[in-house]
């Protein structure tokens, strides 16, 4: 954001070097974390570890209740992977003197083009062009001429919305700090942040679920015409 004190704004005023610079912070953090956890790995986990197998176990438990359990273990790596990354980038912003690279509606629309190709190159791969493109035409054959583009254009739009969504909540976010630290900069601003780390999480999470719900629609359509 424009105007916002930052600490890489000292370098350099360009926004496009502010949001590439918070980007790549983020991208550290995750590749830090993910490092600590693995460095000398236990049987029994103590500190970064036990958290990162508390975190996979956790998003484990979340895709196999969407999807199953051997495809939530398949995708595992791709949906953990963009919780940390999304996490990371949510959570800086909320440290005054750095943004949000998740308030930056490139950085979302990114990711979500990422999930977009991949969960129809996986139903592609799993189901067969033909198969999965019939899919798109509904089980009426009658109706295939109207629902096909209408299939189109739902799945065009889960772009829009994975992206917009991440990016709304988080600039707001931002937004709504931004004029807390003006208006009271000190003791007041407490509870304001514990709702800016819980909104992280959320908006972490509704991410990855919906990451989730996608490729099962995508992965599973023989199972949902038995």
């Amino acid at each position: 954001m424009e105007g916002i004190f930052t600490f890489f704004g000292l370098i350099s005023h360009n926004h496009t070097f502010i949001f590439v610079t918070h980007m790549l912070l983020a991208a550290i953090l995750a590749i830090v974390v993910a490092k600590l956890a693995t460095k000398s790995l236990k049987v029994v986990p103590t500190g970064c570890q036990n958290v990162v197998e508390a975190y996979l176990e956790g998003v484990l438990a979340m895709g196999r209740d969407v999807i199953g359990e051997s495809y939530a273990k398949r995708y595992l790596p791709l949906v953990a992977t963009l919780g940390l990354f999304i996490f990371m980038a949510n959570i800086i912003g909320i440290i005054p003197g750095f943004e949000s690279p998740s308030g930056n509606i490139n950085f979302t629309l990114a990711l979500a083009l990422i999930v977009f190709i991949y969960y129809n190159f996986e139903g592609i791969r799993k189901n067969g062009v033909v198969h999965y493109f019939a899919h798109f035409a509904g089980p009426v054959k009658i109706l295939a001429p109207l629902m096909f583009p209408i299939e189109i254009v739902s799945h065009i739009s889960r772009i829009i919305s994975l992206s917009f969504r991440l990016f709304g909540n988080i600039k707001g976010d931002d937004l709504f700090l931004w004029v807390l630290l003006m208006l009271a900069p000190w003791i007041v601003p407490l509870p304001g942040f514990a709702l800016l780390l819980f909104s992280a999480f959320l908006q972490t999470f509704i991410f990855m679920i919906l990451t989730y719900v996608y490729l099962a629609g995508a992965v599973l359509l023989h199972e949902e015409s038995l």
